[in-house]
Order: C-alpha cells, then sequence, then structure tokens
C-alpha cells in the first residue's frame, strides 16, 4: 500500500461523512479513547483466547501484545473519529507491528487473524455503546451501518498496511539471511572454518550438522545448464548450497548416511556409495555442467581442502563434455597434470618409440589401451576391438618389441598405462580416446581384414 502524502485525506475521508455520522464517529472515538486501556486488556485476552502463538508468549509475551494492541487502538480510534493524531502518523503503527513480527518469525496469517479479532472487539464495545446511547430511537439505523462500515474500513486499512510492511520485512530478512549464508559459505571454502566459531556459524546458518557427511562439487558455469544444481539435486534427494566463485560454481553437498554393518564405516573405494553415485548422475545426467567431486569428508572445516581437491578434478576434465568425477577416481589425472613436464617425459620413456611408428600409432595405442583396460586379456580385448584375438596378441607383442619391454611385465604395464593417460597433458595431439574398432568383423573362413591405417 502507498502511503498517502502529508495532508492528502485518506480514502475513508472521500466522500465526507454527512454531520450526523461524523459527529456520531467523534462521540464514540473519544468514549473509547478515555477508557482504552481497558478495551486494550479486552482485546488481549481475545486474542490470545483464539490464538495458540500468543497464548504460548513465544515470541510475543503478553506484554508485548498489549502495547502494540494499545498503540494500534489509539491511532485506530483517532483515525476513525477524525481525530488530530497523539502519538504519529495513522499507519505507522500497523507497519511497525508488521516488520516486528516478521522478525519475530510470527505467521502473518496468525497476525492478521489478531488483527480481526482486535477489530470484532472494537466493534462490539461500539455497538455497546450505540445500544445504551440517549436519543438513539430518533436516529437512523443507517447511520448505525454507517459506523460499522467505517470501523471495518479503519481495520482493513490497517490490515493492509500491516501485512505489506510484513512481507518488505520478510524480504529484508531473506536478503540479510542470505547476504550472512553466502559469507558463511565463502569463510568455509577460504578455510576459515578452523576456528570452531566459524564452524558452528556457518553449519547454523545453512541449516546443517557441523559433522556429517559431506563433499565439495566444483561445476562449470555451462550456458545450457541450470544457474546451479541445486533444485536438481533436492528432486534427487541430496540437500545442497550453492555460490559463484571465479566463474564456477562451488557448492557443498550433504550426503545421505551410509547403511554399515557393525556400524563401521567401509574404507574409500571398498564398494561404490550409492549416495555417491546418484550424485554423480545427477550431475551428469540433468545439469548438463561438468563438474569435479572431492572426496567425502565429515566436519564442515575440512571444506576448504575439500575444495581444491574438487578444483584438480574438474581440471582434468575435458572442458564442455558434461562428465562429473570424484577425486579418487582421477588420482593419476590429478597428478599428471599438474607437471605436464613430467607427463611429457612419461610418454616419452613409456611409448615413444610407438608414436614414431605413423602409420602403426593409432591401431597400437588403442589396443594397447582396450587390453589393459580389460585386464590383458586378448579375447576381450578382441572382442571390444571387432578383430580376431591373434591381431591383439601381434599388436601387444609389436608395442612390446618397439619399448624394448615385456608385455608379462607387471612394471611395463603399469608404465604402459600411465604414458596413455598422460598423452593429452603432455600435449600430444590425435591421442586415442577409447575403445573405437580398428579392425572389420572376422569374414568367412576366420580372415579378417584391417581397418584403414591399421
Amino acid at each position: 500500500m502507498t502511503p498517502s502524502p502529508p495532508g492528502a485525506p485518506h480514502p475513508s475521508s472521500q466522500p465526507p461523512p454527512d454531520r450526523s455520522s461524523a459527529a456520531l464517529r467523534r462521540s464514540l472515538a473519544a468514549a473509547l479513547l478515555a477508557d482504552v486501556d481497558r478495551l486494550t486488556d479486552r482485546a488481549v485476552d481475545d486474542i490470545r483466547a483464539h490464538s495458540g502463538t500468543y497464548a504460548s508468549g513465544d515470541p510475543v509475551t503478553r506484554q508485548d501484545l498489549w502495547a502494540v494492541c494499545r498503540d494500534n487502538m489509539l491511532r485506530a480510534l483517532e483515525d476513525f473519529g477524525g481525530l488530530a493524531p497523539t502519538v504519529g502518523d495513522f499507519e505507522g503503527a500497523a507497519r511497525e507491528t508488521g516488520r516486528r513480527r516478521a522478525e519475530q518469525g510470527v505467521p502473518l496469517d496468525t497476525v492478521l487473524q489478531a488483527y480481526r479479532r482486535g477489530g470484532r472487539v472494537l466493534w462490539q464495545v461500539m455497538a455497546e455503546h450505540l445500544r445504551g446511547r440517549a436519543g438513539r430511537a430518533a436516529d437512523s439505523r443507517d447511520l448505525e451501518l454507517d459506523v460499522a462500515g467505517a470501523v471495518w474500513e479503519t481495520i482493513d486499512r490497517y490490515s493492509v498496511a500491516m501485512a505489506d510492511a510484513y512481507r518488505l520485512a520478510q524480504l529484508e530478512l531473506q536478503n540479510r539471511q542470505d547476504t550472512r549464508r553466502a559469507a558463511l559459505f565463502e569463510a568455509l571454502l577460504d578455510g576459515r572454518a578452523d576456528d570452531p566459531a566459524v564452524a558452528s556459524a556457518a553449519a547454523a546458518a545453512l541449516g546443517v550438522p557441523a559433522q556429517d557427511r559431506y563433499v565439495v562439487v566444483v561445476a562449470t558455469q555451462d550456458p545450457a545448464a541450470p544457474p546451479h544444481p541445486a533444485p536438481v539435486l533436492e528432486a534427487q534427494g541430496l540437500w545442497s548450497f550453492w555460490h559463484p566463485r571465479s566463474g564456477r560454481y562451488a557448492g557443498i553437498v550433504r550426503l545421505p548416511r551410509r547403511d554399515t554393518s557393525a556400524g563401521r564405516t567401509p574404507p574409500p573405494g571398498a564398494r561404490p556409495d550409492p549416495a555417491l553415485l546418484r550424485l554423480l548422475d545427477a550431475l551428469r545426467e540433468r545439469t548438463g555442467a561438468t563438474a569435479g567431486v572431492s572426496p567425502e569428508f565429515a566436519r564442515l572445516s575440512q571444506a576448504g581442502r575439500a575444495l581444491r581437491l574438487a578444483e584438480q578434478t574438474l581440471r582434468t576434465l575435458p572442458a564442455g563434455s558434461g562428465e562429473a568425477a570424484v577425486f579418487d577416481a582421477r588420482l593419476t589425472e590429478v597428478l599428471l597434470s599438474g607437471r605436464p613436464d613430467i607427463a611429457e617425459r612419461i610418454v616419452t620413456v613409456h611409448l615413444g618409440p610407438v608414436l614414431a611408428t605413423g602409420g602403426e600409432r593409432t591401431a597400437l595405442l588403442t589396443t594397447l589401451r582396450v587390453w589393459l583396460d580389460q585386464g590383458c586379456s586378448a579375447s576381450r580385448a578382441a572382442e571390444l576391438l571387432y578383430c580376431h584375438r591373434n591381431t591383439v596378441l601381434n599388436r601387444i607383442g609389436r608395442v612390446a618389441e618397439l619399448t624394448g619391454r615385456s608385455s608379462e611385465s607387471g612394471e611395463a604395464r603399469l608404465g604402459w598405462a600411465l604414458a596413455l593417460r598422460a598423452l593429452p597433458y603432455a600435449g600430444i595431439p590425435d591421442a586415442p580416446g577409447s575403445s573405437r574398432a580398428v579392425a572389420e568383423p572376422a569374414g568367412p573362413g576366420g580372415a579378417e581384414r584391417e581397418a584403414p591405417g591399421a
């Protein structure tokens, strides 16, 4: 409701009441103002009798309710009777009540109900005065109906002003709370939660325990993806809080408790965690953002370290890929991405001669990758590559020949696996990335036909 400019008449005075109605309203207002404390007692008792919130005295004490009711009654009666205000403008009390009750957390419906109860008491007392006044029989009943309408118009305008102020105060409170939450969230990520007071304040502001199952997620701000994943994760039963940070979104996600036998938490990597898998699936399938996820941690004060690990994980993922990965699944890539000089040396030492073969290079690297991924099984690798088992063995033998290492050596296999992982971080172009077919299926008689470049 927009307040009227100073000196402007209130809507209730347009058009002006006739002289009989105005005189009666002044008379009623003066009579009730003379006994405003008893009127306030009656209104307070009625409100508390019909509201459990007000009857409890928490957060609004009886003294608080009485003082606000008296102030409202005083101003309402002065406005109703057209009397000069003694304690401020007409709507000031309503606006102050709305602001105060919003800060106390009293529901708006409860406050509006209190206004209706107070208005009902006000009209009951006026009706008692009207029934007992001298010369009543000579007056028109319409005059009393006009007075009743004026009472409820006053209460209605008071209620609108109060509700508007309540909603505005709620928005201001929400903005302050959001600002405080964001500031404490940043304090967590900056590593300032080593101070127990900061960790406790952050937990209270975010509405989560200081100790639980948490991960930090760092996601790229993909224009095609949702602004941040909170609604998506909430639909999956996962609480999270997010905030923009350095061109990305950083978030803390709370994971449900594990179902563990004998109350023991399994060690990392012992078995897939369903909650973590649900998080990764939601990030991949429903947000489209590329995201790195930290290892699980138990205390909010550890969020700063977790943020660094999540950022390192994200750096190992191709930009715009929409892939989500947890730190523990990218340990090798994290190590290699941080030292491109070492990555280049690993490639040179373990696969340098293979990279120099030219036409054989793609087939040899792809076959080696699939063979290693399949536990060094030539049969399983052949199925994925759509070629004969002997072809796989021949290519692995060729890699061993070129590198001077035995394919039966665990150290050689480790070196080849590291070198394959290191290719993108060493800046080597044209690195094979998946187990694509490099040979067509065997034809009649078991003969196989090599794909181009094989």
